[in-house]
């Protein structure tokens, strides 16, 4: 990354440059730098959705970013300096309207700064993990007189304080499911639970706000979650720790997998037509995560 010293000045090499009081590398500056290649953010390889978003109130969205498969989308709010209290709930009320716009995706906020403080900690403990946030550490570093480098640096994922139950929302019913996805997703969905019940009789699927669960005998057991979508459902395995034997498993299946999350952990994602051709791999990733769950 090329940058022209002004006015004669010249730095030490591997030093900070302060982005905030800089004439020429500001905010739009950093934007440019994202969307030519988003994954510096080390977020995964997503696409840019859009830029300086309209919100429907008042303001903008810096960045509206994307994975490959549609099914995550990130609200990013960039913040020079260190990070205060109105630009955290900008970036809040940002994600809230674009999951209340689009609730098919998996929406997640993101806020970069140079300089995140406590009190940004202190805010976002407020919300009790109801709000899936991270936070990224901004570092502009000068390399040579000529040359300098962005350092982006993920200091907060996922922030998800409370418990398995209050992360899920209140509960829901299949009528509102099926508003939220379609009838054939919950037809789908019903498939898979015929898996579960094989393998666990008795237990019964229990509608959430943000997933489709397990209860057996009025209590959760929720060793596999599935969000139905538009067109496919996602599943979470969070009892399954990440191995090579199961990443091998899934790898050499040709299943499409979001990335592996400390919160939820694999994540396959199912279409009408993977059903019968993975049945098996179905099978032997519910077991685990049942036996996993009782131990």
């Amino acid at each position: 990354m090329e940058w022209e010293a002004k006015g004669g000045l010249r730095y030490r090499p591997h030093t900070r440059i302060d982005l905030k009081g800089h004439p020429t590398l500001n905010e739009k500056w950093l934007q440019r730098q994202i969307v030519e290649d988003p994954s510096r953010l080390g977020l995964g390889e997503l696409f840019v959705r859009d830029i300086e978003r309209q919100q429907p109130r008042s303001g903008r969205l810096d960045l509206l970013l994307a994975d490959p498969d549609g099914t995550t989308r990130y609200e990013v709010e960039l913040q020079l300096g260190a990070t205060d209290e109105t630009h955290i709930i900008r970036t809040i009320e940002y994600w809230d309207s674009e999951r209340r716009r689009y609730p098919q995706y998996e929406h997640i906020a993101v806020l970069v700064a140079e300089d995140i403080t406590s009190r940004f900690f202190n805010v976002i403990s407020l919300f009790n993990g109801f709000i899936p946030i991270i936070a990224i550490h901004l570092s502009a570093i000068r390399i040579s007189d000529e040359e300098m480098t962005l350092v982006f640096t993920k200091i907060l994922d996922h922030a998800t304080l409370g418990t398995d139950e209050e992360d899920a929302g209140e509960p829901t019913d299949r009528p509102y499911w099926i508003g939220r996805s379609s009838s054939e997703m919950l037809s789908l969905v019903d498939r898979i639970y015929e898996l579960v019940s094989e393998l666990d009789p008795g237990v019964e699927l229990g509608y959430r706000k943000h997933y489709i669960g397990l209860h057996k005998n009025g209590i959760a057991t929720n060793y596999v979650k599935m969000a139905p979508r538009k067109k496919q459902v996602n599943l979470y395995f969070p009892t399954i720790s990440q191995s090579d034997e199961v990443t091998n498993l899934i790898e050499e299946s040709g299943l499409n997998t979001l990335d592996y999350s400390n919160r939820s952990g694999y994540r396959p994602i199912i279409r009408s037509e993977d059903l019968s051709e993975h049945r098996e791999l179905l099978r032997n990733l519910i077991e685990r995560a049942q036996k996993n769950y009782r131990m």
